[in-house]
């Protein structure tokens, strides 16, 4: 009712301005009324895409092999460290 009086003209009558405010009420309800079915649209369509994308990702996982390598530089440590391990023993057996 507000808006239909700042609107109002002189001479208007009082029932011409509550059709004004009533029209200015519909045009309000009618705005938020598609605001909220695109923003629902929106929505699903948000929706949908972020299940594709969820549906592609597990694909493409599932599609990378991995292969696991085991570093031979490990096993030539371990080895030189028994041996060096063994001849310290052999080592203080002679000494002692």
């Amino acid at each position: 009712m507000q808006m239909a009086k700042i609107v109002q003209k002189p001479k208007q009558s009082k029932e011409q301005t509550k059709l004004i405010a009533q029209g200015i009420q519909k045009g309000i309800e009618e705005y938020k009324k598609r605001h909220k079915e695109k923003s629902r649209s929106l929505d699903k369509q948000k929706k949908q895409l972020q299940k594709d994308l969820s549906v592609e990702q597990p694909e493409q996982v599932s599609d990378t092999q991995i292969i696991y390598r085991q570093s031979k530089l490990g096993w030539l440590l371990l080895g030189i460290s028994w041996v060096g391990f063994i001849s310290y023993i052999g080592y203080s057996m002679l000494s002692a």
